[in-house]
């Protein structure tokens, strides 16, 4: 999907999510455009006689400053960077998996963080812009998956595991959902002077699910980065489509996301506040029930730590 920059704090409809990327920072984790974006499974098709697409130039550089800020963003259409971000994070964007989907390789790779420019070819650039933007996450994600592999000389073994997961489904009484009143800008229109403030996002913080033209599929991308949940995919089978503005509200056992990340900052949650499995049959009219199912898992087989350029 659109992608577009994330981080502590989104200013700008160019924000990325890393849907899948498991990762949330200071002030939550906010998923703008790209939470239906292809996972592992899809991106497995890929074979050795069709060369993953890549970045035309790509800058690694070790991050040493501590900073705790780390995004990624598309400054203009045909330019990647990513700031202070870890290895593990790189390859769980990917590859679209959550933390608890990657297993294997050294300890560096959950504790140095990089900065990384990497451009496209005018050419590969423009034609990003014409796919639809479903598909332009995916085809990121491949340039990310070539990277890794050329830079950081990555190999690793997939594996499909039946585990426990959660399916998201309708409750009884139906869905309690507000179809989105976003109206995206015309493509064929003038460009806006400034970003805008308000286009797409799904965020996750201390207590608050907050959505702006979301799809189902993204709340429950977003509700398998919650720790609460135990470590589980969550699986969309409600069936609803199309998009919708809500606020979700509950409290947590456990208030810091799974992943290299912090809410300290964030405002702690109300504690009389329902749980997550009772806000969201209350409040959207949707379950999560417990079932088993198929969980793509990643294995790192070799990884190296990238010579700096």
């Amino acid at each position: 999907m659109a992608l577009q920059r994330f981080a502590s704090k989104l200013r700008s409809a160019r924000k990325l999510w890393l849907a899948g990327i498991g990762s949330a920072f200071a002030a939550g984790l906010v998923i703008v455009g790209i939470v239906d974006a292809p996972r592992v499974r899809a991106q497995s098709a890929q074979t050795a006689a069709t060369p993953l697409p890549s970045f035309e130039v790509a800058s690694v550089k070790p991050n040493n400053a501590g900073g705790r800020g780390r995004f990624f963003s598309f400054p203009d259409p045909g330019r990647l960077t990513a700031t202070n971000v870890t290895t593990k994070m790189l390859i769980e964007f990917a590859y679209g998996i959550k933390d608890f989907q990657l297993a294997g390789g050294p300890p560096w790779i959950n504790s140095q963080n990089y900065d990384i420019s990497a451009k496209l070819e005018d050419a590969e650039a423009k034609e990003l812009q014409k796919l639809p933007v479903d598909q332009r996450g995916g085809r990121i994600r491949l340039m990310m998956q070539s990277l890794l592999a050329d830079r950081f000389k990555l190999t690793l073994t997939r594996e499909t595991k039946e585990l426990p997961i959660y399916a998201l489904v309708v409750a009884k009484g139906g869905p309690k959902l507000t179809p989105t009143t976003h109206t995206p800008p015309d493509p064929d229109g003038p460009k806006p002077s400034a970003p805008p403030q308000n286009g797409p996002q799904l965020m996750l913080s201390r207590g608050k699910i907050n959505a702006v033209a979301a799809p189902i599929s993204g709340l429950a991308d977003i509700l398998a980065l919650m720790p609460d949940l135990g470590d589980r995919l969550v699986v969309d089978k409600t069936g609803i489509q199309g998009k919708y503005d809500f606020t979700l509200e509950f409290t947590q056992e456990n208030v810091t996301p799974k992943g290299p990340q912090s809410l300290e900052s964030a405002p702690p949650p109300d504690p009389s506040a329902p749980s997550i499995f009772t806000a969201l049959q209350d409040q959207l009219g949707l379950r999560l029930e417990s079932t088993k199912g198929p969980v793509d898992t990643i294995v790192i087989d070799h990884i190296e730590q990238p010579s700096e350029n």
